[in-house]
């Protein structure tokens, strides 16, 4: 039984879209039949896209943001509020937040957790630009919306150490149970943050 089913220029196509977070091999190989299927409709449009993607894409300098304008569209805003600063681990929390609607303030993206046992450390994150963008830009509170896990706690602690000596607000998301949720099926350690930031009906 042959290893390939198509041409190398093909089998590089579905090992690449096999790298893609959520795609294992299979769903590369459909995904990668789907657009030679529909090459006009689909495969050269999103080729174009990626050529320039490739060729614009930039950090935005303000915020930690991926974006072809620097300062990003959301820095350019005029509509966010500069009192309210979000912080977050990456670029995909920034944009979970978007979608959701529920940020009029800015963001500041770290670009990871401290992560001793991974070697990550103060100096591997953006933390620097951190301090200087609240204690220069008027920021009255910070919101820390890290991910409940324990790099991302350990990390929310540090960046409270570090804006200590600043005269703002910190706080974080609520931990809890989530819209939706059933009792029965969530672990103990929700449950139990849950109990703890319960608040009035």
């Amino acid at each position: 039984m042959a290893d390939r089913v198509a041409g190398p220029e093909i089998e590089r196509l579905i090992q690449l879209l096999a790298r893609l977070p959520g795609l294992g091999p299979r769903s590369a190989r459909r995904a990668a039949l789907h657009l030679m299927r529909k090459r006009e409709d689909l495969l050269a449009p999103l080729a174009d896209a990626m050529r320039v993607a490739r060729d614009r894409i930039v950090t935005c300098s303000a915020c930690g943001n991926l974006d072809t304008l620097d300062p990003c569209t959301i820095c350019r805003d005029p509509r966010r509020d500069p009192t309210t600063l979000v912080v977050v681990e990456t670029v995909s929390d920034l944009w979970a937040l978007e979608r959701a609607g529920v940020v009029r303030g800015r963001y500041h993206v770290l670009g990871g957790v401290l992560s001793p046992l991974d070697g990550v450390g103060p100096d591997d994150l953006n933390l620097h630009t951190l301090v200087e963008h609240v204690a220069a830009d008027g920021v009255a509170e910070v919101v820390l919306a890290v991910n409940a896990t324990v790099d991302g706690q350990t990390t929310a602690h540090f960046v409270t150490d570090l804006l200590s000596h600043l005269d703002i607000k910190v706080t974080r998301l609520a931990h809890g149970v989530p819209v939706g949720g059933e009792l029965d099926y969530l672990d103990e350690g929700t449950l139990a943050a849950a109990m703890r930031s319960r608040t009035a009906f």
